[in-house]
């Protein structure tokens, strides 16, 4: 507890007064571009890995940067996504995961939670991506497994956030993007899937961050005759 007094102490004496303007901007309205969804892990940390300032990111925060199909969980998460869509108009969706993840060793090995019943029942949410796993991975001993699992429970996720109402509804209008990184603690490196090539790419300065999900259908306008 040291060390957050001592980050508190900082904060009020150098970051905040070298802020002062934005943090009175802030003070009564939000307006943050991107909402993002990701582990609870320690070493995740959104703001620091995307350069982002207060007020940019609306964050959501569990164990395997899930999200339970609409209708299935009446929680926190899902309640999170609609009044982001739609009280704060947010127009991106970032699912990131990462490597090393306690969350998807868990779901490799549900006997090292057996005694969590309720982390148990969460990592449910994760069994489509570990049957998709185990059914690509031929050596269930392969460290590949693992990685296989995190990019599977990406697409996971991004499949149940796709039936949230809210979402359909923005994607539909081409008002909402979707995007799936996993990042590389140790290297620093963050992969996006790419929905147009069907796998996961490095990601560059040198072109368009890649997308997750569909571009919406074009629409013929029917015209009065």
């Amino acid at each position: 507890m040291r060390r957050l007094l001592e980050g508190l102490v900082r904060f009020h004496n150098e970051v905040y007064p070298s802020k002062r303007e934005l943090f009175e901007s802030l003070a009564q309205k939000q307006t943050p571009h991107s909402l993002f969804i990701t582990c609870s892990d320690s070493r995740i940390v959104p703001d620091l890995l995307t350069g982002a300032e207060p007020g940019d990111l609306f964050i959501i925060r569990n164990a395997g940067n899930i999200v339970p199909p609409y209708g299935e969980m009446n929680g926190g998460v899902s309640a999170t996504i609609e009044y982001a869509i739609m009280a704060l108009n947010i127009k991106n969706i970032v699912v990131c995961g990462h490597s090393d993840c306690g969350a998807m060793k868990a779901v490799l090995h549900p006997e090292e939670v057996a005694d969590m019943p309720v982390v148990a029942s969460w990592l449910k949410h994760a069994e489509v991506a570990r049957r998709v796993a185990m059914a690509n991975c031929p050596d269930p001993g392969s460290p590949e497994l693992l990685r296989i699992l995190t990019e599977e429970n990406l697409l996971a996720q991004v499949s149940n956030l796709r039936t949230h109402p809210s979402v359909a509804v923005g994607l539909s209008k081409g008002d909402l993007t979707i995007y799936a990184w996993l990042y590389d603690i140790e290297r620093g490196h963050v992969r996006a899937f790419d929905v147009t090539q069907g796998e996961f790419v490095a990601v560059s300065d040198n072109g368009s961050l890649p997308i997750a999900a569909p571009q919406p259908r074009e629409r013929v306008q029917e015209v009065a005759s």
